[in-house]
């Protein structure tokens, strides 16, 4: 196998991801070029070793054993307006009458600083996306969302190397199949009940090589989502400038401690990954506008914040096993992949009314373990101070457990586990 591109001294998933967990690393590569990122996804598939290609490292939780595999972190990171008049079918917003653009973004672009450097072009589609640690190929593997918006919304289609027919192609929107927080994609790592699957996972069968979105030229955005209409007092519905909004969101991402610890890009093995006007700004809204809650002595700085964001998916079921719900728990209609109508609940509430509240730690050797839920936001499983791995797989293993036998609900993770499950 050909490694050049490897370094002498890597790094281990600690180093590269948000929830700072996991074990060192065999071969880790950074390619410069659509070649490159395709040539080392075949080298490591000829020599039969594990595949695991990285973004931002922030949906993941990693064993603490040695990953004896490759790990690829796309080092591209160009964003290019295609047109500035788009196709006849797509080519005039219906409400607004404005212009559509395409805009085709390298799978290795950081999130945050996609959403940023589209708005300052006037752009409209992603700005309830703002801070979502990541970037733009593992955005559309996801299908990530927030505040009214998931970027399946913007995007008309993704190129990728498809490792089993070791060729390159355009899959359309359709062809992708989004979903709550999933798409074909992330689904070709997985068989029945999310098992992985040989010999992809876990690394999709599909490599996303770069995004291309449909957005709107406007600066004004529609407020679609309860709370954010709530923090700007005003209703849903309502059009507001996309920098106004994107400011809102980030602030309220801020108070759950749900931004990435922006620190972070001080590791060598991090530099680069976000623009240095990006990290400035998430520096700043750090030191500014960070929200502390209960803290525990000997805790790390912004522990809130290190996490893999949302650690389950809100659970999603048939009206007939909505019944079993209590009252007041949240339901939210939804259309299921058969066509029928079911209930979307809230996991955050239920973990909390099975009693694991904000900034719940199970004991370890009689004190505290480092592992504990966000004193923000039970949704997230925080790294407080060096926890392993084996810490956050019994906190999660606890929640899973205690809400199960609270409400018969089994709460599904939604970071890629690599070496490890919670059954």
């Amino acid at each position: 196998m050909t490694m050049q591109a490897s370094l002498v001294n890597n790094p281990s998933f600690a180093d590269i991801t948000t929830i700072g967990v996991g074990g060192s690393i065999a071969h880790f590569i950074q390619p410069t070029s659509r070649v490159a990122v395709i040539e080392a996804v075949e080298d490591a598939d000829e020599s039969g070793l594990p595949l695991c290609v990285v973004g931002g490292g922030s949906n993941m939780l990693v064993s603490d054993s040695p990953f004896h595999g490759v790990v690829i972190r796309d080092a591209r990171r160009s964003i290019h307006v295609l047109d500035e008049a788009a196709p006849a079918e797509d080519g005039i917003d219906e409400q607004t009458g404005a212009r559509m653009v395409h805009v085709n973004a390298e799978a290795g672009c950081n999130w945050d600083d996609f959403v940023s450097h589209v708005l300052a072009l006037g752009l409209e589609g992603v700005e309830g996306l703002s801070g979502i640690p990541g970037t733009v190929g593992a955005s559309v593997v996801q299908n990530i969302g927030a505040y009214g918006q998931e970027v399946s919304d913007s995007v008309t289609s993704v190129e990728v190397w498809d490792r089993k027919t070791k060729t390159t192609y355009e899959l359309s929107k359709e062809a992708l199949c989004f979903g709550y927080r999933t798409s074909a994609l992330k689904q070709s790592m997985y068989v029945a009940d999310n098992e992985p699957v040989k010999p992809y996972f876990p690394t999709p069968r599909y490599v996303v090589l770069s995004v291309t979105f449909c957005l709107c030229h406007s600066n004004t955005g529609i407020v679609s989502h309860a709370q954010l209409a709530h923090a700007l007092r005003v209703e849903i519905g309502e059009r507001m400038q996309t920098s106004t909004i994107r400011r809102e969101v980030l602030r309220v991402r801020a108070s759950k401690g749900m931004l990435e610890d922006a620190s972070r890009y001080s590791n060598p093995w991090m530099q680069g990954l976000k623009s240095t006007e990006g990290v400035n700004c998430a520096l700043r809204l750090q030191q500014e506008d960070y929200a502390i809650g209960e803290w525990h002595e000997g805790d790390a700085p912004y522990s809130d914040r290190h996490s893999c964001g949302s650690f389950f998916m809100n659970p999603v079921m048939t009206q007939t096993q909505a019944v079993l719900l209590p009252e007041d728990a949240p339901r939210f209609d939804v259309i299921l992949p058969d066509g029928s109508e079911g209930i979307k609940t809230s996991a955050a509430w239920l973990i909390d009314h099975a009693g694991f509240h904000k900034g719940f730690r199970l004991t370890k050797n009689g004190e505290a373990s480092p592992a504990g839920l966000s004193s923000l936001h039970t949704l997230a499983l925080t790294n407080r101070n060096n926890a392993s791995c084996a810490d956050m797989l019994a906190l999660a293993k606890a929640v899973i457990n205690g809400v199960y036998g609270k409400f018969g609900v089994v709460l599904v993770p939604e970071p890629v586990l690599i070496g490890i499950s919670v059954k």
